[in-house]
C-alpha cells in the first residue's frame, strides 16, 4: 500500500523466488493471482474499499480465491453480500473471536 509497506516486505520475503514487491500502478493488467490473502483496510471508507476490490478480485485466476479476514462488527457479513451480488462467489469458512474468514472466487 505504500513504500515503506514495500520495502519491509521486500527485506521479510528475502530472496524468494516467487515474491515481488511492486506498486499497485506497477502490476501489469495482464497479470492473474491464483490466490490473495488479505485483511483488507475496511477502514479506508466503504466506497474505497469498494474500489480497492473491484481492482484486485477480477484478476484472480479462474480457479483463484481470495481469503479475506474481516471484523464481524466492521462488516464482514454486509461484505460477503456485496461481493457475493457482484458475482464473486462468497462463503464464510469460519468465525472466531468476532472475525470471518471470508473466501471469495474468482467471478464467473
Amino acid at each position: 500500500m505504500n513504500a515503506r509497506a514495500r520495502a519491509l516486505t521486500e527485506v521479510n520475503c528475502g530472496d524468494l523466488p516467487n515474491v515481488r514487491v511492486a506498486a499497485p500502478e506497477d502490476v501489469p493488467d495482464a497479470v492473474r493471482f491464483a490466490a490473495i490473502w488479505s485483511n483488507p483496510p475496511i477502514r479506508i471508507g466503504k466506497a474505497a474499499l469498494h474500489d480497492l476490490l473491484l481492482r484486485w478480485l477480477p484478476r484472480l485466476a479462474p480457479d483463484g480465491r481470495a481469503l479475506l479476514v474481516v471484523q464481524k462488527h466492521l462488516g464482514a457479513d454486509s461484505l460477503a453480500r456485496w461481493l457475493a451480488e457482484r458475482g464473486f462467489p462468497t462463503t464464510r469458512l469460519c468465525s472466531r473471536v468476532g472475525y470471518r474468514l471470508l473466501e471469495v472466487q474468482c467471478a464467473r
